[in-house]
């Protein structure tokens, strides 16, 4: 699909990290993918021993499936594009009008 790593890509090298949203969807991403997110960074890689960290498990009981799903596609999305060494043009990332405010506050909550 658009946006998603192809299956055995990284297969092996993959470090998951699972996202729970407030209406049950689990997500399962690239630890790498999910760094691009300051807040899940944090999370798992601060101080202080985070039950996240243990469990490579975090909870968003304030996002739903929907919209952090679209957050993460926007991880994969920079991750991919962001190359300081190329000064290409960024293929633009479509976010559909309606769903815009929720992605906005989503993506501020996660610092990305």
């Amino acid at each position: 699909g658009a946006g998603w790593p192809e299956p055995n890509d990284q297969a092996a090298a993959m470090d998951p990290v699972k996202l729970l949203t407030s209406d049950g969807t689990e997500i399962i991403l690239d630890r790498q993918a999910a760094m691009v997110s300051g807040t899940i960074k944090s999370m798992l890689g601060g101080p202080g021993g985070y039950v996240e960290q243990e469990k490579g498990e975090i909870n968003f009981p304030e996002i739903s499936g929907k919209t952090l799903e679209q957050t993460v596609q926007y991880f994969y999305y920079k991750l991919r594009h962001t190359n300081p060494s190329s000064n290409h043009t960024l293929p633009e990332f479509k976010i559909e009008p309606e769903s815009a405010l929720e992605l906005l506050m989503a993506a501020n909550y996660l610092d990305t």
